[in-house]
């Protein structure tokens, strides 16, 4: 493994990813795949999608990629007839996950589970509006340094 560089921190200690100084990017789409080698094949054959990190994440295979400058992840597991086809969520990434939290909670925004934590990183999940379910996340300074990567920390 190669180490990631150190983000440049402002002075509330928040790491900025992608060597920017915006607090949100709409990161990733999260798809079901009910045939997982065959939906990365799919996707290096025709749009030189590259797999960055390939392991377990929170009990089940995922396989996160990139394609150009875009992201996707890939869920080992068929799609759920709910509603989304294979899509299961749009990924939010944040800096400063609790603050955004708070403000959402003060603002009675409907949020069913407090920050979830894992590995150094949090998240939580909600409904915007028309079903579409986001997952608003940090990652953390513990993550692998190819998942950092991922995310936007380091070359």
């Amino acid at each position: 493994m190669t180490n990631v560089e150190a983000p440049a921190k402002d002075a509330e200690g928040w790491s900025y990813p992608y060597g920017s100084t915006q607090r949100y990017h709409f990161q990733h789409i999260h798809l079901f795949a009910s045939d997982i080698d065959r939906t990365i094949a799919f996707y290096r054959t025709w749009f030189d999608a590259e797999v960055t990190w390939d392991g377990d994440y929170a009990g089940a295979r995922n396989v996160f990629m990139k394609i150009g400058i875009g992201a996707m992840h890939l869920y080992d597991q068929a799609p759920r007839d709910e509603g989304r086809n294979a899509v299961h969520h749009l990924g939010m990434q944040v800096v400063g996950l609790d603050d955004l939290y708070d403000r959402m909670v003060a603002a009675g925004v409907p949020i069913r589970n407090p920050v979830r934590r894992s590995g150094g990183s949090g998240y939580f999940m909600l409904e915007a509006p028309d079903g579409v379910l986001l997952e608003v996340f940090e990652p953390g300074p513990q993550r692998d340094p190819e998942v950092r990567r991922y995310y936007g920390f380091g070359p």
